[in-house]
């Protein structure tokens, strides 16, 4: 009978190291602009087959980094909702949106490495969906359906297609609005009056909700017929 060798301390640092050093460089350099030798440098590694050990493969690793954040952000939003609900909610489309929007959020004020998953994410989505969409598809958003399923029950006066079309720009729009704001982590000089601002993610929330709750034009109902 076969016993599996179990994974040395030290290799589960190397592993998480590795991981830590590999999305920062994707987010500031993007996907093709990152090869398994500069990973590997700079995790300090002298042996250039230690990310095919720890990974597979450069794909396997981005394909690691994509669950992490993915199952952080749904186990926060799930939390949110849950206690929501708890508390005999939701009664109006901003508790719902606050849900969807805050985990995003947090990633930018509490990731030990420093802020690097959104602009990470955004640099998939836009070069490699296909990526995307094998390691992340239709899982780890069991929080975003039902954010929408609320919204559909709280906006029943917006056609559907509209509502989740609106609930899919809200849902980019997020990833980008914070995505942008991770950058400055980079360059401790770097300063934005946009985040200097205390009403600042009340403010995208305001705007969040104008969008979700606007009544659709006369243009789009005819198109949508």
């Amino acid at each position: 009978m076969s016993t599996l060798k179990p994974v040395r301390s030290d290799g589960r640092e190397t592993k998480v190291r590795m991981k830590a050093v590999a999305q920062r460089l994707f987010a500031q350099h993007g996907i093709d602009g990152v090869t398994v030798a500069d990973i590997v440098a700079a995790a300090g590694q002298r042996n250039k087959a230690s990310l095919q050990y720890h990974f597979g493969s450069k794909d396997e690793l981005i394909g690691e980094l994509l669950v992490d954040g993915a199952q952080k952000v749904d186990a926060f939003r799930l939390a949110l909702l849950d206690q929501m609900a708890a508390d005999g909610g939701p009664r109006h489309v901003r508790d719902v949106l606050d849900a969807f929007v805050r985990p995003v959020y947090q990633l930018t004020v509490t990731e030990a490495e420093g802020s690097t998953y959104l602009r990470f994410l955004s640099n998939v989505q836009l070069t490699h969906r296909a990526l995307f969409r094998v390691h992340i598809g239709a899982k780890w958003n069991a929080g975003y359906r039902r954010c929408l399923e609320h919204f559909r029950q709280l906006l029943a006066h917006i056609p559907a297609p509209v509502l989740e079309q609106r609930m899919s720009l809200v849902a980019i729009y997020t990833t980008t609005v914070f995505s942008i704001k991770e950058a400055p982590a980079d360059d401790a000089p770097a300063s934005s009056r946009l985040w200097t601002r205390n009403f600042t993610l009340d403010n995208i929330l305001d705007t969040f909700e104008a969008m979700l709750v606007c009544v659709p034009s006369a243009g789009t109902l005819e198109k949508l017929k």
